[in-house]
C-alpha cells in the first residue's frame, strides 16, 4: 500500500486536537483502532476504501493525538467521540471497532445508538466473559501480546507483512504509549464495564454485525455470544482458523462479510 494512501486531518474537539486519517471515496465509515494503537495501513482498508471514505481517528494518548487528561475511562472517551461526531455532522455514521475500539463503539451505542447507522464489532472487549478470560496484555511484552492475536503465527495472512521482522524503536515507543493509555482508561476492571451487559439493552434499531475468530485467545468467543444475546437483532459471524485479528489473518473473508453487511 502506498505511503500516501491516507490524508491526515486535524479536528479540534474541545481543547484536544484530534488527528484523523482519511482515505477512500463514498459514504463515511468511522474506524476505531484497538488497544495497541493504529496498526498501519492494511489490505482490508484498501478494499473497504473502494466504496467508503474511511475516517480513522487516532485516540487521544495513543501517539499522534495528545493525551486528554480528563479522559479517565471508556465512557469519557465515548463522550469525546460523540462530540466529534456531532460537531463534524457525521451522524448517523457507520462504525467499525476492533477490540478496545469495539468496546468503545458499543459504549457509545448504549448512550445514543442513533449516532450510528450500522455497527461492526470485531473481537470487541467491553463485556465480562461468561466463560474464559480476556487476555491480560500487561503480563506479556507488547510483541508477545501481538503475536497472541493470531491463531497461527506462521500462516497469518497479512500479519507478517504488517508486523514481521525486528521490532523497531518507533514500534516499541508507539506500543508502549498505547499500553500506558490503555492502562489509564481500561484497567479496573480490566477491559470490560461491569454494567455493559445491562446497558446494551438500550441499543435498539441499530443493525449490528459481530465478527470473531473461532480461535480468539484474547477476547473469548463467549463475549461475542453475550453481545449477540444483548443487542437486539445482532448477527454473529465466526471465522475458522482465525484469532483476534480476522481483518489481518483472514482478510478476504473479513472484507466479504463486512462489505455485504454495510452494503
Amino acid at each position: 500500500m502506498a505511503d500516501n494512501f491516507f490524508t491526515e486531518v486535524k479536528f479540534p474537539v474541545g481543547a484536544t486536537e484530534l488527528k484523523v486519517l482519511k482515505a477512500g471515496t463514498g459514504k463515511p465509515l468511522l474506524v476505531f483502532h484497538g488497544e495497541l494503537g493504529f496498526p498501519g495501513p492494511a489490505k482490508w482498508m484498501t478494499a473497504l476504501a473502494e466504496k467508503r471514505t474511511l475516517h480513522i481517528p487516532l485516540h487521544p494518548g495513543y501517539g499522534k493525538t495528545p493525551q486528554a487528561n480528563w479522559i479517565m475511562d471508556m465512557r469519557d472517551l465515548g463522550n469525546f467521540y460523540a462530540r466529534f461526531i456531532r460537531e463534524q455532522k457525521l451522524a448517523p455514521v457507520d462504525v467499525i471497532g476492533f477490540s478496545l475500539g469495539g468496546w468503545l463503539a458499543a459504549e457509545m451505542a448504549t448512550a445514543n445508538s442513533a449516532q450510528f447507522g450500522k455497527m461492526v464489532l470485531v473481537g470487541a472487549a467491553g463485556l465480562r466473559p461468561p466463560s474464559g478470560e480476556i487476555m491480560d496484555m500487561f503480563t506479556l511484552t507488547a510483541r508477545n501480546y501481538l503475536n497472541a492475536n493470531v491463531a497461527d503465527i506462521h500462516n497469518a495472512g497479512d500479519f507478517s507483512a504488517m508486523f514481521g521482522g525486528e521490532q523497531t524503536p518507533t514500534q516499541y515507543e508507539e506500543w508502549e504509549e498505547a499500553r500506558a493509555e490503555t492502562a489509564r482508561i481500561a484497567w479496573q476492571p480490566y477491559m470490560f464495564t461491569q454494567s455493559m451487559a445491562n446497558l446494551l439493552e438500550n441499543v435498539v434499531g441499530l443493525p449490528t454485525l459481530l465478527v470473531w475468530g473461532k480461535q480468539d485467545k484474547v477476547v473469548p468467543l463467549s463475549v461475542a455470544e453475550l453481545y449477540k444475546k444483548q443487542i437486539a437483532g445482532a448477527k454473529l459471524v465466526t471465522i475458522d482458523k482465525c484469532g483476534h485479528m480476522p481483518e489481518v489473518e483472514q482478510s478476504a473473508e473479513f472484507v466479504k462479510e463486512v462489505s455485504a453487511f454495510l452494503g
